[in-house]
């Protein structure tokens, strides 16, 4: 029989040899995603996926009031900490104070995709009969109020003439929520301002006063003019509510939020919110 003594010795060994051990075998770990096999799956794609697989899955989705259509300005709602940018911040929490159904008025789902051009989401509405992916197709959806933001990724490697190609891009996603959710008002939200000047008054300003034109020629159709509350007295994009100059920071969200929830709480029937 061993004595206590010895045993505890045992003990005091082991315990010293494990720390020794496990530094070894930190020492053999990768310490690098460079150092990890690991299957390219770019943001876009995930967020895709995440987006299909809610919309499968979700066993009800008739409380949904408000769908929010766009590229990544509007996917980024549905981010904190921005993963590219350490130190940025982009719209989720204030996209959970304001949208996530506290207010049951203001409940959202967010489709929008960072990458997506027009046509991309024309695709994603297409109902999947037609060979479209059917992000509008399940019955139960049936919103007050359908938001879209789309054309800024259109003006890169664009189409000739790049401000023709955007109005027509987004009357076609305009007339395609129509068909599939009639009963829906349909909002077209202003492109925000780049910080290129030029751009902004040759591109960015014709096409939200061709989109505020066709918005203000179709029954339940709106237009909400962002771009005012996103430039200074000089017309100049006001760069601390960007993060990179085209997404907005999570001060930039706020400003959204607020002019949303203003204009939400301004149309016939709408019940304001007791906070948030």
């Amino acid at each position: 029989m061993k004595s206590p003594f010895s045993y505890l010795a045992l003990c005091a060994a082991a315990w010293l040899v494990q720390p020794a051990l496990a530094q070894a075998q930190d020492a053999d770990a990768p310490r690098f995603v460079a150092e990890t096999p690991t299957a390219r799956v770019d943001y876009w794609q995930k967020r895709a996926a995440d987006i299909k697989t809610g919309l499968e899955e979700a066993e009800n989705l008739r409380s949904v009031r408000l769908v929010f259509v766009g590229d990544s300005i509007t996917d980024f709602w549905h981010l904190d900490a921005n993963p590219w940018f350490p130190g940025q911040y982009c719209g989720w929490s204030v996209w959970n104070e304001s949208f996530s159904g506290a207010v049951p008025a203001h409940k959202a789902l967010n489709l929008g995709v960072s990458g997506d051009r027009i046509e991309h989401v024309l695709h994603r509405l297409l109902p999947t009969a037609q060979g479209g992916e059917g992000w509008l197709d399940r019955p139960d959806l049936q919103p007050d109020t359908l938001f879209v933001m789309l054309g800024i990724n259109n003006s890169f490697d664009a189409e000739k003439p790049a401000t023709t190609s955007i109005i027509k891009g987004v009357q076609a996603v305009v007339a395609r929520l129509r068909e599939r959710k009639p009963n829906a008002r349909i909002v077209i939200q202003s492109l925000l301002p780049t910080e290129d000047p030029v751009k902004n008054r040759d591109l960015v300003q014709p096409v939200n006063a061709a989109l505020r034109a066709h918005a203000a020629s179709l029954p339940d159709t709106a237009f909400l003019d962002l771009y005012p509350s996103f430039v200074d007295e000089a017309g100049l994009q006001r760069r601390a509510l960007f993060n990179d100059a085209l997404h907005p920071s999570r001060d930039g969200y706020r400003v959204w939020r607020d002019r949303l929830v203003a204009f939400l709480n301004a149309a016939p029937g709408a019940i304001a919110p007791s906070g948030g």
